[in-house]
């Protein structure tokens, strides 16, 4: 969950942080540009000045002007491009140079200098230029009108380079960047303790839930930090799972109970039958059938006694051969099977397992037993042992007339049997009890068809160590 939550969270800082550091970012730019603009108007003015008082007409080049105040303006104007770089230059209405600097720069016909010229020339300052960029290689143009007797008789233009102002506002760029990482990386961390703090009992009550889904009942969620109301769903959980084990307790009891309760009696009740049975003919076949029916009664209430035990008990497990572990439960069921006409074979490689063994056991003899007495005569049952990196499977296929879709399904629920097999002697509850004794232990049983017929029965179990 954490990792659903995270990128949310992370996106909308970000979204947070953007909408923060891109205006400032864009102001910065702003205010540097603002400031080279104002230094320029100031040195335009400044320039305007000294151009008010140059009375000399424009009759020469304008390196032979005599008049002090334009030598003056040309002097300062020289001074102004080789200490600044910036080229600058006083130009009367018709375009002629009062004065400029370098001596090779004249007003461009058409472009920003001439736009901002036109402008000035109306008694108007030049607009704002437009926002340079520091990726852009523009130059900044500032025009201002030079004013005698409310006329104006010509127009100072300078030309500025941006570099250092494209540089200084992108290191004002940089430091707003590297704040905003640093201000991401600790919202990182931030949304990291508090994803933390508010998931830490979901995934406390999530790890619960699993083992108590695979039959550690006794699991409870531990007391863990977090919003107020997940700690009151972890006391309510543990309360729900206290009373669900207590129900399942008194459940396991009752069957345990009336089990051995109902076993003396039957016990007495068969006993009594045997001497009614020798009071009347012998092969009567009315005390032949109370017989089985007791017999069954009985093998109903001892298998009904070992599924209440199987649900109770917690599995002793041990690193197991399961190879030759499955050999010796096949060489067991050799002769039943020889006796029935049906062929047993096995396919046991060495592997190791964590299972019980007495569990692993049991449960391979319901299996199989049930494969081969399904199996017709001349028919052959196969058992291999197989495994890989996460657990070790037993796989038993036999050659009987196999299940349905919807009795597969139902394989393995308490006193079921299939409607084709109700006269096969049995409780139903074979199955139950192995799978039963299987899951304390991590393991499993599943079911499928065998083709062309008969079922496939695959008993799993973990090849890792029980965890504490």
């Amino acid at each position: 969950m954490r990792t659903r939550l995270l990128p949310l969270l992370i996106v909308l800082m970000a979204a947070v942080l953007l909408a923060l550091g891109v205006p400032l970012a864009v102001s910065v730019a702003a205010a540097e540009q603002q400031q080279v603009v104002v230094d320029r108007i100031d040195d335009t003015a400044r320039f305007a000045a000294l151009a008010q008082f140059v009375t000399d007409p424009p009759t020469a080049a304008p390196e032979n002007f005599t008049d002090e105040r334009g030598q003056t303006l040309r002097t300062e104007l020289a001074r102004y491009y080789s200490v600044y770089g910036i080229r600058a230059g006083v130009f009367y209405r018709n375009d002629t140079p009062m004065a400029n600097a370098p001596d090779t720069w004249f007003l461009p016909k058409k472009g920003e200098a001439r736009d901002a010229f036109n402008e000035a020339r109306v008694s108007r300052r030049s607009h704002d230029p437009q926002q340079v960029w520091p990726w852009q290689r523009h130059r900044l143009v500032v025009a201002s009108p030079v004013i005698r007797d409310g006329d104006v008789i010509a127009v100072v233009v300078t030309d500025s380079p941006t570099g250092q102002m494209r540089s200084k506002t992108l290191h004002g760029w940089l430091i707003i960047g590297a704040g905003e990482i640093a201000a991401m990386l600790l919202a990182l961390g931030a949304a990291l303790r508090l994803t933390g703090w508010v998931l830490r009992p979901v995934r406390v009550l999530d790890a619960t839930t699993h083992d108590i889904a695979t039959g550690r009942l006794k699991s409870r969620v531990a007391a863990a930090g977090g919003p107020p109301e997940l700690r009151r769903l972890a006391r309510s959980f543990n309360e729900m799972a206290d009373n669900v084990e207590e129900v399942l307790e008194q459940q396991r009891a009752f069957v345990a109970d009336a089990s051995h309760q109902l076993r003396n009696p039957l016990s007495a009740l068969l006993l009594r039958i045997e001497l009614l049975a020798l009071e009347l003919p012998e092969g009567n076949e009315e005390i032949a059938s109370v017989r089985t029916e007791g017999k069954r009664l009985a093998q109903v209430l001892d298998d009904l006694l070992d599924l209440a035990l199987a649900e109770h008990a917690e599995a002793d497990l041990q690193l197991t051969d399961i190879g030759a572990l499955t050999a010796e439960r096949v060489a067991s069921w050799q002769p039943v099977a020889e006796s029935k006409g049906v062929r047993l074979a096995g396919a046991c490689p060495a592997t190791t397992a964590w299972a019980d063994p007495v569990t692993l056991s049991s449960a391979l003899d319901a299996v199989i037993d049930n494969a081969v007495k399904f199996t017709p005569e001349g028919g052959g049952v196969d058992v291999e042992v197989a495994s890989n990196g996460e657990a070790s499977t037993i796989v038993v296929t036999d050659g009987g007339p196999g299940l349905s879709d919807e009795d597969l399904a139902r394989i393995g629920d308490r006193f079921w049997r299939s409607a084709g097999h109700q006269n096969i002697k049995g409780s139903g509850l074979g199955l139950s009890i192995s799978c039963a004794l299987l899951a304390a232990g991590g393991g499993s049983i599943a079911y499928d068809h065998h083709e062309p017929h008969g079922l496939r029965v695959t008993v799993k179990v973990p090849r890792s160590g029980p965890t504490s």
